[in-house]
C-alpha cells in the first residue's frame, strides 16, 4: 500500500508540473488544438481518408481496428476504476471551461493516436520520426489540460501501442 501511495504522489507531482504551466501564452493554444488530434472526430475520419489510399490502405484498415479494438478495454478501465479526473482532486489545477467530467483511466486521447500511429510506423518506420513525438504531444497535452494523470497517459500509450502491433501483424501476417 505505501508503493501504491508513493506512486501515487509521484504521479501527483508530475501532473502538476506540466499543469502548472497552464495559462503560457504559447503552450495554451497549441495544447488545446493538438490534444484533438487524439479525438474521436480526428482519428475516425483520418483513418477512413487514408483507407482511399491504395499503397496505405492496409495500415489504415489495421489502424481502424486498433482504434475500434483499444477502446474496448479504455471503456472497461473507466467503469471498473472509476479514477477521478486531476482538475477535480488536486488543488490548484488548471482546466479548460467546461471539460470532461467521466472518470480519467485511462487516456482515450492518447489511445486513440497510438492505436492509429503504430500500424503506419510500422510499415513506413522512418515517419516514426515524426509521428510517435506527435502522439506523445497529444498524451501530454491531456496532462496539461487538466484532464489525465501522467499514468492515465502512460497506460492509453501502451493499449494504443499494443493494440496497434497486435492489428498490424493481423494484417500482415
Amino acid at each position: 500500500m505505501k508503493i501504491l501511495h508513493a506512486l501515487y504522489g509521484i504521479d501527483c507531482r508530475v501532473f502538476q508540473t506540466v499543469n502548472r504551466h497552464f495559462e503560457n501564452k504559447i503552450l495554451n493554444p497549441f495544447f488545446r488544438i493538438i490534444t484533438h488530434l487524439g479525438g474521436a472526430r480526428f482519428t475516425i475520419a483520418i483513418t477512413l481518408l487514408l483507407m482511399l489510399a491504395a499503397p496505405l490502405r492496409i495500415a489504415a484498415f489495421s489502424s481502424a481496428l486498433s482504434l475500434l479494438i483499444s477502446h474496448l478495454p479504455v471503456h472497461i478501465a473507466k467503469r471498473f476504476y472509476p479514477r477521478k479526473r486531476p482538475y477535480l482532486t488536486l488543488a490548484d489545477s488548471f482546466s479548460p471551461d467546461n471539460p470532461l467530467k467521466d472518470h480519467s483511466f485511462p487516456s482515450g486521447h492518447t489511445t486513440a493516436i497510438f492505436a492509429i500511429i503504430i500500424p503506419f510506423t510500422l510499415l513506413i518506420p522512418y515517419i516514426g520520426i515524426i509521428l510517435i513525438p506527435l502522439a506523445c504531444i497529444v498524451g501530454i497535452s491531456r496532462i496539461y489540460l487538466g484532464l489525465h494523470y501522467p499514468t492515465d497517459v502512460l497506460a492509453g500509450s501502451l493499449l494504443g501501442t499494443i493494440t496497434g502491433i497486435a492489428c498490424f501483424f493481423a494484417f500482415h501476417s
